[in-house]
């Protein structure tokens, strides 16, 4: 009986020890989290709750072009996007950030939005990701971030990366 009550805890401690906790949203990396997202291994039902410090290791790949399959989807919404550049999705990330600062209507669990894309403002036609557009929603977070990044994030959080674009997240 004490044999196996020592292979039990053995096998307990060895599920515990084995168990990675890296893929879990609370304590993900942004580096983990790109890793995971490019293997297709991130299984995690949101997205990360990343923070402000996040955002510049996130726009250092907004521009990976890098098709990903596997990833988070917002369950409200009834477009089912196959892929998304790895770029892409990682602003619709930091908009994620954003969102959650400013306690965004738009917010749905750690969704921004419904779908990590881009519409038209003016009319809500739905855009398909091309490299020209993800260009552009790349250059405008970029440009906000740098115009903004020496100031608390609570003094610009709520400006809209996009607002200087025909753009917004669908």
């Amino acid at each position: 009986m004490k044999t196996l009550r020592t292979i039990l805890a053995c096998l307990f401690l060895m599920s515990l020890l084995g168990c990675e906790e890296n893929s879990a949203p609370s304590n993900m990396t942004v580096d983990r989290y790109v890793e995971l997202l490019k293997k297709g291994k991130y299984d995690a039902s949101e997205l990360p709750e990343f923070s402000s410090r996040d955002i510049p290791a996130l726009l250092a790949y907004s521009n990976d072009t890098q098709l990903i399959k596997d990833f988070p989807r917002n369950i409200i919404s009834s477009l089912w996007l196959p892929d998304c550049s790895l770029g892409m999705y990682l602003l619709w990330t930091i908009e994620s950030i954003r969102a959650r600062a400013i306690d965004s209507e738009y917010l749905i669990g750690t969704f921004p939005s419904q779908n990590p894309i881009v519409q038209k403002r003016d009319n809500l036609s739905l855009l398909l990701e091309n490299s020209e557009i993800r260009e552009l929603i790349a250059r405008s977070y970029n440009d906000w971030w740098e115009s903004n990044k020496n100031k608390d994030f609570d003094r610009f959080k709520e400006t809209d990366p996009l607002k200087n674009t025909e753009y917004r997240w669908h």
